[in-house]
């Protein structure tokens, strides 16, 4: 996905209170869901930007789904951000 799509994703207060959440470890879509006072429709819809812009990956195992921080896609944000401000001569 491009930076774009990125930089939108992460634009959004719950997005990335998700994205903290997966910090800590892998979570089921449940797991996520109760934490927000949000419909599951809602908390699918902001799992599903995230997955779209490759900031998390998902893992079905039975009957639930799995999501795991993709942490390379912030170290291209980072790099992208520190060209940003490098040097000037």
């Amino acid at each position: 996905m491009g930076m774009n799509e990125t930089l939108k994703a992460i634009s959004d207060p719950v997005r990335r209170d998700i994205l903290s959440m997966l910090r800590e470890g892998r979570k089921s879509a449940g797991e996520i869901a109760e934490k927000f006072n949000l419909t599951n429709a809602t908390v699918s819809y902001h799992l599903k930007q995230l997955k779209n812009a490759d900031l998390i990956s998902e893992e079905k195992y039975k009957n639930y789904i799995y999501y795991d921080l993709n942490a390379s896609v912030f170290e291209e944000v980072l790099v992208w951000i520190y060209k940003l401000g490098g040097n000037r001569e």
